[in-house]
């Protein structure tokens, strides 16, 4: 069901296109560990990474429209274990439209895109307008807030240390673990975690110190680090200029989040010519929120991309 084409740009990209076969496509598109399977359909039962938005009523029903789903190109892996070359979201989004006209897609009907996504999506929808019907932008915004850029270097400096010194796995598992403080909040840590350490006879370990380790080694056996350095650089090189997008979009973002704060978001909304709604997700996730709120902001893509 899932397929790779290698566009002009030079990026492969992995895709998976499924749904009513006459239907409108929508395109979506999630972080940098989100994959080409966004939910669960007959040919692939297994849960996708927006699995909560899938099924009968709900913003991905297959049964109404087509889902393509695309797992973003890295650049590829240098002899030294570093990306080969820079991405920039611009290049993801050339390469998206090489993928619409190797299917024969001349135009999408919605795209939606959070986080890393979300900056693909207002890149494409700056370049290619023609090919974009309406816009949903999670949790993403024009460029990067230096708040953002400052812990994504700091993680990209562990990893380029575990690569140098030949501890690549630790030094992903605890990048990932920086990462996990940004994307949810201090409320949600305070409300989930004990405060009270179990006593070891080298110190002390914490309930939150065994969840980000847990997190890390999981994210350490399957991202390989040039892809992680990579779409983590992209992300802090993403540029766009807002009033230069020139399609229907909705701009959602989320309370508390620590990458995009709803400020920068709110900024986007008010300079894009075509805005049609602007809204906060309530939430004690941050930034994840667009992971795990499937019912609120189901809601909200229901009614930004109604018929």
């Amino acid at each position: 069901m899932s397929a790779s084409v290698i566009c002009e740009s030079g990026l492969a990209l992995v895709h998976e296109c499924v749904g009513a076969p006459d239907a409108p496509v929508w395109l979506a598109l999630g972080g940098i560990s989100a994959n080409h399977h966004v939910v669960s359909h007959a040919g692939d039962p297994t849960p996708g990474w927006w699995e909560g938005l899938g099924g009968q009523g709900r913003p991905f029903d297959l049964s109404r429209r087509r889902l393509l789903g695309v797992e973003l190109g890295d650049g590829g892996r240098a002899p030294d274990g570093r990306p080969a070359r820079v991405v920039t979201t611009h290049d993801q989004a050339a390469a998206i439209v090489g993928l619409l006209d190797a299917l024969g897609i001349e135009r999408l009907e919605a795209v939606v895109g959070a986080s890393y996504g979300g900056m693909v999506a207002l890149a494409l929808a700056e370049g290619w307008p023609e090919r974009v019907g309406r816009l949903v932008v999670i949790s993403a915004a024009h460029e990067t807030h230096p708040m953002a850029t400052a812990l994504r270097v700091a993680q990209r400096q562990v990893v380029e240390l575990g690569l140098a010194t030949g501890h690549a796995a630790t030094c992903m598992s605890i990048a990932r673990g920086i990462a996990m403080t940004t994307y949810r909040t201090a409320r949600e840590f305070d409300e989930r975690f004990d405060r009270t350490p179990t006593h070891t006879e080298r110190g002390a370990e914490f309930a939150v110190e065994r969840y980000l380790k847990r997190a890390g080694e999981r994210f350490a056996q399957w991202m390989r680090p040039e892809r992680l350095l990579a779409l983590s650089l992209s992300a802090d090189l993403h540029r766009v200029v807002p009033e230069q997008i020139d399609v229907r979009t909705t701009v959602i973002a989320a309370q508390g989040d620590t990458l995009v704060p709803p400020s920068q978001s709110r900024a986007l909304a008010r300079r894009l010519p075509r805005l049609d709604a602007f809204h906060t997700l309530r939430t004690r996730f941050g930034h994840d929120a667009f992971l795990t709120e499937p019912a609120r902001l189901g809601r909200l893509l229901s009614t930004a991309l109604a018929e």
